[in-house]
């Protein structure tokens, strides 16, 4: 029996097997597709953009530096480790309902706990590069990877997970769906599946155009939609307010794809050949769990939304870094009581924020005197400095934060990259995939404290370039903070914050 098995083997699929494997858990990944490669995945259709808490949570497993170089992004270029102050943004900011924000107004010293990392806040890159990347690691970490292997069953009880597959049945403490927004695990597992449904249908294609001149370059809005055209030549997207009508029950044929990339363009623009293409609709959903007993989602299986800002890849990989580390305690068995439900708890509202951020897109976009109203009031706002820095810490996650019980304003969020006076980051120290205590005063009290943990934590003791005014912080696998404690030590405090998340003290 394994100790889970995984259903998908996309970037959240692949991701989640890594954070099991890297804990020494035994792990199978079941795939659908016989093969990895396939041009979906790959420039220009599987183009992707990862914001700083992905790339962020990449960096501190040892995979930023492979991720950029599959992507064809140069490592960090100039970046300046010791500035003081908030570091300048590298890599873009993103845009809103088609409006693309001004780097120079976003306002860095408003950015919560903003530190100097070698992870960049943006970068392009495509399923293929992240996939490549998270198999290869995958593999080195024991993980099992079955492709061609579609599900068709799934049955629990309390000792266990049996998935079936045709005519073959693998057992598992702990099932897994990662298997995309029609999802079978969801299906067979019963959760319930609920949200709005579409306002538009969009299309995505890689197409020959006679005249590709009567296209604009980059996102343009219009009175009856929008349309993209992208760097790559032939690479075009069309939203078409038709309140989802299309789908894809229907394949895309030439003819249909020239009559509403023309109504909503407004030009008599040709397409000579269309060489691939894909439809899909901003029905926002969501279950209303992520956890059935021994069954989980992770992605877009428990979450679908429209693309809209690139929210759905990060949230996903959100999801199975804060799922991964805690599934691991729990198998291994030194998990405290209700950690596993804290997934849930966690990862909920962060999926419910971002199918709300991608329905106020959409109804910004919408082509009427409601939709257009809205959208110059939003202008407005994004014009601004304050509307600008909003709008960036959502996209960047950088504004998330958990409620984990504390007034610390620190606790919750994402650590930043701490840098001690040796060189050393963070990152560096949590690409074991354990917690990690961070003492800048290096007090012995704590350093006797964290012993108490030290299967499960990693202990560091140093001055910090900059310690933000601090003692010491605890930091979870996930690179959430759990705990923050001023110049005083506070043993109590930190056994507490120990405890809840890492279990009982080992003797």
């Amino acid at each position: 029996m394994h100790d889970a098995v995984i259903v998908g083997a996309g970037p959240v699929g692949l991701f989640l097997a890594c954070e099991l494997g890297l804990a020494g858990c035994t792990v199978v990944v079941l795939e659908r597709e016989p093969e990895p490669g396939s041009p979906w995945r790959a420039d220009p259709l599987g183009m992707r953009g990862l914001f700083a808490t992905s790339l962020q949570a990449f960096h501190r497993r040892g995979m930023l530096h492979p991720l950029l170089t599959a992507s064809g992004v140069p490592d960090a270029p100039g970046v300046d480790l010791d500035a003081n102050g908030p570091p300048p943004l590298r890599g873009g900011v993103g845009h809103f309902a088609g409006m693309v924000l001004d780097p120079a107004k976003v306002d860095l010293a408003a950015l919560p706990f903003r530190l100097p990392s070698l992870a960049p806040d943006f970068t392009s890159t495509s399923l293929a590069a992240i996939e490549t990347v998270l198999s290869e690691r995958a593999s080195k970490l024991g993980v099992e990877i079955r492709r061609g292997i579609t599900v068709s069953g799934v049955a629990q009880d309390d000792e266990g997970v049996v998935v079936r597959a045709g005519e073959h049945e693998y057992a598992a403490r702990w099932v897994v769906g990662c298997d995309g927004g029609r999802s079978v695990v969801r299906r067979l597992a019963g959760f319930e599946f609920v949200g709005t449904e579409p306002r538009f249908t969009g299309y995505t294609m890689v197409a020959t155009l006679a005249d590709p001149e009567k296209l604009r370059p980059g996102i343009n809005l219009t009175p009856t939609g929008m349309y993209l055209r992208m760097r790559a030549e032939g690479h075009i997207g069309v939203m078409d307010f038709d309140g989802g009508a299309f789908d894809r029950s229907q394949p895309p044929t030439l003819h249909h794809l020239q009559t509403v990339l023309r109504r909503v363009s407004g030009t008599d623009v040709t397409l000579s050949e269309v060489h691939l293409a894909s439809s899909f609709t901003d029905r926002a959903m969501q279950t209303t769990t992520y956890r059935q007993r021994r069954v989980l989602l992770a992605g877009d299986a428990a979450h679908i939304h429209s693309p809209l800002g690139g929210q759905g890849l990060n949230a996903g990989l959100g999801d199975a870094l804060n799922l991964g580390w805690k599934l691991a305690a729990t198998v291994r068995g030194h998990a405290p009581d209700g950690l596993l439900d804290t997934y849930t708890r966690e990862r909920h509202p962060v999926g419910a924020r971002v199918l709300d951020w991608s329905r106020a897109q959409v109804s910004t976009m919408v082509p009427d005197p409601h939709g257009q109203a809205l959208q110059g009031v939003i202008r407005d706002l994004i014009g601004t400095q304050d509307g600008t820095t909003y709008v960036f810490g959502r996209l960047s996650g950088s504004s998330i934060r958990h409620d984990l019980g504390s007034d610390q304003p620190l606790v919750g969020h994402n650590a930043p990259d701490f840098r001690l006076e040796d060189g050393t980051c963070l990152a560096d120290l949590m690409q074991d995939g354990r917690g990690v205590v961070l003492d800048f005063s290096s007090d012995r009290r704590l350093r006797d404290a964290a012993t108490g943990w030290q299967s499960r934590l990693r202990y560091a003791a140093g001055t910090a370039k900059n310690d933000l005014g601090l003692g010491a912080v605890l930091v979870r696998p996930d690179g959430i903070v759990a705990w923050a404690g001023e110049r005083d030590f506070d043993r109590k405090a930190f056994e507490r914050a120990a405890g809840e998340w890492f279990g009982t003290a080992e003797t």
